[in-house]
């Protein structure tokens, strides 16, 4: 399946912030039901071996929107009793004043954009982008993966839509059946023909610099992991 890389989803354009929320509310939804915060937490349990237990683990959410995965990331250091500061990088920062109201203690909110991530190098421990990348053209991914890399001391994690048919049809029939917000009805399929297909994936990340690069797809749950350093 060609990919759609002219297509513009509603949530990358500006919209009302009721529906932004809506639409996001949506998506938080769906990747917990699916399982994709638990795919993005057991790659981030594996690196996360790699980083002393005597300090925080300092993780970066790019496109971190408002800040589902980083409340996730907080919750299962708490249950593995270390502590951790998870910084959400995202540009809409009316999005990012709403979230930081209900956060938790060690998140906190940046706004900033994805191809140029205000981090110096080495400044956090894992560096993370879920559902994020396939919102950008391929010049943009390379540019927000290399920052990522240069930012992350124990590795790289990019977790998104496969494209493939089956992956299509899933989403198309969770998001009419779970979503409640027209834009996700509109958008899910949308961002399935905008993805990367693992090959496409493994090769940005090749231009980005990463290196031991393991790309995963997941046909079953629609979705493609990538981890690197």
């Amino acid at each position: 399946m060609r990919r759609a890389e002219d297509a513009v989803e509603m949530l990358d354009r500006v919209v009302p912030a009721p529906d932004r929320a809506a639409s996001l509310a949506d998506v938080e939804r769906l990747n917990a039901w699916f399982g994709g915060y638990a795919l993005t937490l057991r790659a981030l349990a594996r690196l996360a071996r790699r980083v002393p237990t005597t300090r925080a683990l300092v993780v970066a959410d790019v496109g971190g929107a408002a800040g589902a995965l980083a409340r996730r990331v907080a919750a299962w250091a708490r249950r593995q009793g270390r502590p951790a500061r998870v910084v959400v990088i995202d540009r809409d920062l009316a999005t990012l004043t709403s979230a930081r109201a209900g956060a938790p203690a060690g998140v906190v909110f940046v706004c900033a954009d994805a191809t140029a991530l205000p981090l110096r190098a080495a400044s956090v421990d894992v560096a993370v982008t879920a559902l994020t990348l396939h919102h950008l053209d391929p010049e943009a991914a390379v540019a927000c993966l290399a920052g990522m890399r240069s930012a992350a001391r124990a590795g790289v994690i990019v977790n998104d839509l496969l494209r493939a048919r089956l992956s299509l049809a899933l989403v198309w029939l969770a998001t009419r059946l779970v979503a409640r917000h027209r834009f996700s009805r509109h958008d899910g399929p949308l961002s399935v023909r905008r993805a990367y297909s693992p090959a496409e994936l493994a090769a940005l990340g090749a231009r980005a610099g990463l290196r031991a690069l393991r790309v995963r797809a997941y046909p079953l749950l629609g979705r493609v992991l990538a981890v690197g350093e």
